[in-house]
């Protein structure tokens, strides 16, 4: 939403005032009424928050610019798409430097609406550039503004690529960790299945209980030891080793799409 509408010292046509809301000046706009041109404008959202500070310039029949009452208005109008360049540079910074998720998370969060004001800025300066066709001014800030959402776009695309790719990334390293914990716990499964038959076969001989057993020739010992390894390499067949994770397909590098 907009700030609250401030009334200006403006001699506008009865067309032009009914078209503006009581309450604010709504979203970014131009209302051309009998040679009067208002150009309504959002400066850079600050955070991710939806509060918009509007920014309203009047373009008066004989071609003068003024904003916030009677001050020259080519200047604020200059400085306000400068604004948005500026906000551009410094996001460009921060995705330079930024060097895991969170940090792309936090860039990520107010770029969007970054982006999509200086879009609808553009479009407001498109439809201001088509009403007077014949202004100089407003074609090189519709220009200036077109650069800035293409930078903005391009950041926006890589700050997404480069998040999808930490967490792809992330994503493969968590699951060959358990791969390797599954591969690990397999062996130790194997260990068990093949000592097994042999410790139960251990264990009850060797109690201390007359069987008859233990008058039996040495062969019956290893005739035993052997049954038992046979039976523990049975029990091996039942543990089943654990599949390897398929593999993430990763992005071959990221950063900064080049702008011309």
């Amino acid at each position: 939403m907009s700030t609250r509408r401030i009334d200006y010292d403006w001699e506008l046509p009865a067309e032009m005032q009914q078209r503006l809301g009581s309450s604010s000046y709504g979203a970014q706009r131009v209302i051309h009424e009998q040679g009067h041109l208002m150009v309504i404008l959002h400066e850079p959202p600050a955070g991710t928050g939806s509060e918009r500070k509007s920014a309203v310039f009047l373009r008066k029949p004989d071609g003068t610019w003024l904003h916030k009452g009677n001050n020259p208005g080519e200047r604020a109008l200059g400085k306000l798409i400068e604004s948005y360049r500026a906000s551009l540079a410094t996001f460009e910074v921060r995705h330079e430097a930024a060097d895991n998720s969170e940090a792309l998370f936090q860039i990520l969060g107010p770029l969007i609406p970054l982006a999509r004001a200086a879009s609808n800025m553009q479009a407001a300066l498109q439809s201001a550039r088509e009403a007077v066709p014949e202004d100089a001014m407003i074609t090189d800030l519709r220009d200036r503004a077109v650069e800035i959402v293409r930078g903005l776009e391009l950041l926006l695309a890589d700050t997404r690529m480069s998040l999808d790719y930490r967490l792809a990334h992330a994503a493969e390293q968590q699951a060959r960790a358990a791969n390797e914990v599954s591969r690990a716990q397999h062996k130790l499964n194997t260990i068990a299945a093949l000592t097994f038959p042999l410790m139960a076969v251990g264990a009850a001989f060797g109690m201390n209980l007359h069987s008859g057993a233990e008058n039996l020739p040495g062969w019956a010992f290893w005739a035993i030891f052997g049954a038992g390894l046979f039976m523990g390499v049975l029990l091996r067949g039942w543990v089943k080793a654990p599949e390897p994770p398929p593999s993430l397909p990763l992005a071959t590098g990221s950063g900064l799409s080049k702008k011309k």
